[in-house]
């Protein structure tokens, strides 16, 4: 029978262990320029020694030190004199306490003047917000009569849409998490597909498409049969499969076929649009005489400096131990951030640096000159880790003279190309899409049939990494991007000069 005793190990061993510079060192070279900007700034609120670079602050300090150099003998000797005969000075009087409460803290700080109180309008409530898909629909279902039952049941329905519009859950799935009925829920599911956008809280997307249908009074329409009966035939483009079936002409069949493409199969996204991203550049390359140059994009983004006022603070001897101890932490955590900035500086510039060089014919001459390269070969030309080199990029952009693109862009692993060359995936990728925009869309080209192209040029891929590419551009299968349409069946215009018979 085992026992349980206590005992005593020692143990040796490696531990690494990130010291708060060094995060804060990681976490400073993975910002953009915008996020840096904003970092800088809630470092000047929070830490009292750092201060932002100005002319004028400048001028100040070296008109302070013409007059101390100029002050006269005499002058110097009655204060000298005055201070003797006086109690030792109090560092502290030597700041304007007055203006920093004027102008760092809150007015909650200060003590006013009793004046009258009138209760102003939330700031909040003057910021621009778009509407969402959800509050659309409960602004709607506001506006609503329906039972209190039903209408808890639809605010559930509501919760369980995807950004599409699309329900997600099924009416028991709904009913059980809800604690509603089962009527409830289909009742509330049958409300909502009568609120705009038309064709939200559909099952799938034959059921979007047949309620935007009805919302036009088409549902008993040929189009609507199309979709009920006939949207696989529809979406692999087999028109006149579709047209035998139903017994109808191809003419007729095609334009019915043009009042479902102007359908919406994602109603919900017409209130989920994604906000334009504001990017402005982190690197500048600029072409030179000798080359190219790479510079940081340093625009707007607060410079650093550490306040004269708490260094004298330190070097005086009548300030306190407490107060002597907090400015020295105060002065090495601005001195570490101020640290880290110039390294993210350095590193960005170098690994830019090693970029254009490999990049020089994309510089000159564009994208279908990009060159493959790899992290760890740039990070092994610039001494760092692979990590630093993927940090330094990550969500940075360069003004080139060939337009403004990501960093990560520059990044593509090899293909093998021409005479044993290498090629860029996303110049592969590029060639594989100009192959299918080319195509004769009644006869597509087949995987087999780019491969065999690009193999042909030198580019050895194989039939399944085509179609990788092509999924991952999302074009679709040759089966689906081809067009059954004879011409014999097209529709004749009428000529004006000929009578029908």
């Amino acid at each position: 029978m085992a026992f349980l005793e206590q005992k005593l190990n020692l143990k040796l061993a490696q531990k690494q262990i990130l010291t708060p510079g060094l995060v804060q060192m990681v976490s400073v070279l993975a910002l953009n320029k915008l996020e840096l900007s904003e970092m800088i700034s809630q470092e000047l609120m929070e830490n009292p020694v750092l201060e932002e670079e100005t002319e004028t602050a400048t001028e100040v300090e070296e008109t302070q030190v013409k007059e101390e150099r100029v002050a006269e003998p005499a002058d110097q000797a009655i204060i000298e004199s005055g201070a003797k005969n006086s109690e030792p000075a109090d560092p502290f009087d030597q700041i304007d306490y007055g203006s920093f409460f004027d102008d760092y803290l809150d007015p909650g700080y200060r003590t006013q003047m009793p004046s009258e109180i009138i209760e102003k309008p939330a700031f909040e409530n003057f910021l621009a917000k778009p509407t969402t898909l959800y509050d659309h629909l409960h602004w709607q279902l506001s506006l609503s009569v329906v039972s209190p039952n039903v209408s808890d049941a639809m605010v559930s329905v509501i919760g369980n849409l995807n950004e599409d519009g699309y329900l997600t859950a099924t009416v028991e799935e709904i009913a059980a998490t809800g604690e509603h009925s089962l009527e409830d829920v289909a009742e509330g599911i049958k409300i909502l597909q009568t609120f705009d956008p038309a064709g939200v809280a559909a099952r799938d997307l034959g059921e979007c498409l047949l309620i935007q249908l009805r919302h036009l009074r088409e549902e008993n329409s040929i189009a609507a049969q199309i979709v009920q009966n006939y949207l696989k035939h529809l979406q692999n483009k087999h028109y006149q499969e579709i047209a035998r079936s139903l017994g109808k002409p191809l003419n007729v069949v095609l334009a019915q076929i043009e009042v479902i493409k102007k359908l919406d199969p994602r109603p919900g996204q017409r209130y989920n649009k994604i906000e334009t991203r504001l990017v402005e550049p982190d690197v500048f390359i600029v072409k030179t005489d000798d080359g190219y140059s790479v510079a940081i994009n340093e625009d707007d983004i607060p410079q650093l400096r550490l306040s004269p006022t708490y260094k004298k603070l330190i070097e005086q001897d009548g300030s306190s131990k407490d107060v002597r101890d907090y400015v020295k932490e105060r002065y090495s955590s601005a001195i570490q951030f101020i640290k880290n900035i110039e390294q993210r500086k350095q590193t960005i510039v170098r690994v830019c640096e090693a970029v254009v060089r490999r990049q020089v014919e994309f510089l000159d001459q564009g994208i279908d000159y990009l060159r493959p390269m790899m992290i760890k070969d740039v990070a092994e030309e610039v001494c760092v880790h692979p990590s630093s080199v993927s940090l330094a990029v990550a969500n940075k952009y360069a003004h080139t003279p060939q337009g403004v693109y990501e960093l990560r862009y520059f990044f593509s692993e090899a293909v093998q190309g021409p005479a044993g060359s290498a090629i860029p995936l996303l110049i592969a990728k590029r060639k594989v899409k100009k192959l299918i925009d080319a195509e004769d869309p009644s006869r597509p080209l087949t995987d087999d049939q780019i491969t065999k192209i690009l193999n042909d040029e030198g580019i050895m891929v194989t039939r399944r990494t085509v179609a990788k590419y092509r999924e991952d551009m999302k074009i679709p299968s040759t089966h689906q991007r081809r067009v059954k349409v004879k011409n014999s069946e097209l529709p004749t215009p009428p000529c004006p000069n000929n009578k029908q018979t």
